[in-house]
């Protein structure tokens, strides 16, 4: 497995070793041991996965402390542009945030600690999305940024007018409104 750092300390970018043959491919997408070694000693205790059609955006979501979660996602069908928003005060990078494009066909992942928000576009047909998390989901410590924040410049990929949004998203309070409780330490 190959890590790819990001400009954002903390996010990663895993690219597994694919086996490809006549037969299709294997590759090995979690491990504990492999990702312990490579400096990510998450433990997942959670498996979610969601299909989704064009132009659909999920997030950008989080859980506050003590229920904050680690996150580990990769598409198994289609294709997604991946986003997560640094919420960490105190963070050299707190408020910004990094995409990258997942798919079938790449099979990178995508390695979000806690204190970051976190969303999706899908930007083929239909998408298969898959998360491993390190601890269960909390409605009551459920939280999340407004997809569209103008200070946040996210990109998602698709046209505005073509966005699908769930009403609930719809009416998240912008980054500087919403309700945060991370702090950035260097020592992670």
């Amino acid at each position: 497995m190959k890590i790819i750092e990001t400009p954002i300390p903390g996010l990663l970018i895993l690219k597994p070793r694919v086996f490809s043959d006549d037969r299709g491919y294997f590759f090995e997408s979690y491990n504990s041991k492999k990702f312990e070694d490579c400096g990510i000693p998450t433990l997942f205790i959670q498996d979610n996965e969601s299909k989704s059609g064009h132009g659909v955006i999920r997030g950008l979501h989080y859980q506050l402390e003590p229920y904050s979660q680690c996150k580990l996602v990769r598409v198994i069908q289609g294709k997604v542009y991946d986003v997560a928003v640094d919420c960490r005060k105190g963070s050299p990078t707190f408020g910004q945030s990094f995409g990258t494009e997942l798919s079938a066909e790449n099979k990178l992942q995508f390695y979000i600690p806690k204190g970051f928000a976190h969303g999706f576009s899908v930007l083929s047909e239909t998408a298969i999305f898959s998360y491993k998390c390190d601890s269960l989901y909390h409605p009551a410590a459920d939280r999340g940024i407004f997809y569209n924040d103008p200070a946040l410049e996210i990109n998602w990929g698709i046209d505005s007018s073509e966005a699908i949004v769930s009403a609930k998203d719809k009416v998240l309070p912008l980054f500087a409104d919403a309700e945060m409780n991370f702090k950035f330490d260097a020592n992670e």
